[in-house]
């Protein structure tokens, strides 16, 4: 089978946990062909973080977020189309309402044909055209409240923003040399990754499987919460959350891929903040009512999904797997760790709310003054991941001052910060096995991967119930209200003072983990959904092509046929297309003894 694998921002030319995901998925599946369409953002697409295996075929890479050559204006009865397209998107996104989702599916198709016909669109989506259009649509009744003080510097900036996203719209990905002559689009998110896969079903017919780790349309949300929220400086590209959901993705501050310095950029004001928040609504609607199949990473997200318009009949949760083996050792040995050591893995970051977990563990000093906090971290990546590191450990240095145990001793503080990959933990099994208890404090959370790792690692945890946490966790762990450091204070205490509770729930937790959250589970999964799509897929397409090669799964009886294959005109061998099949001396057979 051959699978159009469609990225954005990540794999092959990031090293994120989504790039690892999608290498792990394609080697895998090694019977079946991967030709890879990356929307690089602003990564250095001519670098390949990672090194891809023989059956990825083509690398296929386009910019996606950033700026780059508009192309030329439109011929004068190219130009007419493109206004009544580009006024139906511009309509759909600011009025709010159910009849939108068609106006808006029509106005973005067709503003594909335009540029398959004339070239990009990037010119006359940044023309005084446009920007008339978004006026227009923002001041029209019914509009969003939140657009009708809009201002000119507002239309245009929506103008930039959306040809930003209407970009995959120009590309040259459409066809039978390309996307239409794969099998199947699985795209890896639900943004602009998977507009290709998009065109691709509605000009070739080729099904679409998509995959959100991390619903785009929440990640949308908080980014643009958070970025009003504060004043304009770097930072690194691609929200984290959803990087551990399944992709890493570009942000609207201009970030590279990958942790590369951006461009400053001012906050977005209301009305661009609701515009561009109802471009992701609609084009979240539409890539669900146009997949085949959706799987999301967890319920979570799944909740996400059917409210944006996803048909429950097309949901399959698959829950993102990881390798067991780099945590089995610590997992199966005896010494469970430190009962006395809590234990935190992440990255620095407000999210995970480690102000809340240091004033936690203060009362679980007050009751078990053995009590230790090791803190693991990778290097603070971006200065506001700075400042925050800053912080916390100037708040930990005021609540426990260094402590000797008398007058010729040197005091050591009971919380310590540590680099992931230092000397202290050179492997994040290790980070897991320096204490006895994980504990996780996150106000936000997607699916949460260190608990999987502490779990695969055999230690109890205790965590707060956001995301996927619950789900997670199932009953082999300690859940408690995010923002409680009271509440996150007494389970710590629970399991400090029960080791063999805290055994018990430790052994629980890794069965559950090695059950559901393996990497050989996830790609079981896909290798099951790949087959069902297929299955569902209409046969558009002749069994053999004009040089007589078999077409894998144009025709799926007669294609897994191991036999000499005889087309059109001259009988050729077939060569093991989809991975089933090895060369072989296969007799001779006719087409009508195939069929038979």
């Amino acid at each position: 089978m051959r699978v159009g694998l469609l990225t954005e921002g990540g794999y092959p030319y990031a090293s994120g946990e989504s790039s690892v995901w999608c290498d792990r998925l394609v080697r895998g599946l090694v019977q079946h062909e991967f030709h890879v369409y990356a929307l690089a953002g602003a990564a250095p697409w001519g670098v390949r973080a990672v090194h891809l295996p023989p059956q990825v075929r083509q690398v296929r890479t386009a910019p996606s977020l950033t700026l780059g050559d508009g192309g030329r204006a439109l011929p004068r009865r190219a130009r007419r189309r493109f206004v009544d397209h580009f006024a139906q998107v511009a309509s759909a996104i600011c009025i709010p309402g159910p009849d939108g989702a068609g106006a808006f599916a029509d106005g973005l198709y067709g503003l594909a044909e335009v540029a398959s016909e004339h070239g990009p669109l990037g010119a006359d989506l940044r023309s005084e055209h446009a920007v008339r259009i978004l006026e227009s649509a923002c001041r029209a009744p019914g509009a969003h409240r939140a657009l009708h003080g809009a201002t000119v510097l507002d239309h245009l900036a929506v103008a930039d923003a959306l040809e930003r996203r209407l970009r995959p719209l120009s590309l040259d990905w459409y066809g039978d040399g390309a996307l239409g002559s794969v099998d199947l689009c699985h795209a890896v998110s639900g943004g602009a990754a998977a507009v290709p896969g998009l065109l691709a079903k509605r000009f070739c017919g080729v099904p679409l499987l998509v995959t959100e780790y991390g619903v785009q349309l929440r990640a949308h949300y908080l980014h643009q919460v958070d970025h009003a929220a504060r004043p304009a400086r770097s930072g690194r590209g691609g929200a984290p959350s959803a990087a551990r959901a399944g992709s890493r993705q570009s942000s609207t501050r201009g970030a590279y891929a990958g942790g590369q310095p951006t461009v400053r950029r001012a906050p977005l004001s209301t009305p661009v903040r609701a515009v561009l928040a109802a471009y992701q609504r609609r084009l979240a609607t539409e890539v669900y009512t146009q997949a085949t199949i959706i799987t999301p990473g967890n319920n979570h997200a799944r909740r996400w999904q059917e409210k944006c318009g996803a048909d429950r009949a097309k949901l399959r949760t698959v829950h993102p797997g990881l390798a067991a083996d780099p945590f089995a050792a610590v997992g199966e040995a005896e010494h469970g760790g430190d009962p006395y050591t809590l234990v935190w893995v992440g990255r620095i970051d407000p999210g995970k709310d480690l102000i809340a977990l240091l004033h936690a563990f203060a009362e679980v000093r007050k009751g078990e003054p053995l009590a230790r906090l090791r803190l693991f971290a990778p290097p603070a990546d971006g200065p506001a991941a700075a400042a925050y590191l800053a912080h916390c450990k100037a708040l930990a240095a005021q609540l426990f001052p260094d402590e000797a145990a008398d007058a010729h001793t040197v005091g050591d503080n009971p919380v310590s910060f540590e680099e992931l990959g230092g000397p202290e933990a050179p492997e994040p099994a290790d980070a897991y096995a320096a204490g006895g208890v994980v504990v996780l404090s996150s106000v936000v959370e997607g699916f949460p991967h260190t608990l999987v790792e502490a779990m695969l690692c055999g230690r109890a945890t205790v965590s707060t119930d956001t995301g996927a946490v619950v789900e997670v966790i199932g009953g082999t762990g300690l859940v408690v209200p995010p923002r409680n450091p009271r509440a996150l204070a007494d389970a710590c205490l629970d399991l400090i003072r029960d080791p063999a509770r805290a055994t018990r729930l430790g052994a629980a937790a890794r069965a559950r983990a090695l059950e559901l959250f393996t990497a050989d589970q996830n790609i079981a999964a896909f290798r099951s959904l790949y087959l069902e799509v297929i299955s569902r897929a209409p046969v558009d397409r002749d069994a053999v092509d004009a040089a007589g090669e078999p077409r894998p799964f144009g025709h799926p009886a007669e294609a897994w046929v191991p036999v000499e294959w005889r087309g059109p005109e001259a009988a050729v061998r077939t060569e093991s297309t989809a991975g089933n099949c090895g060369p072989g001396p296969f007799a001779p057979v006719t087409a009508k003894e195939a069929r038979t």
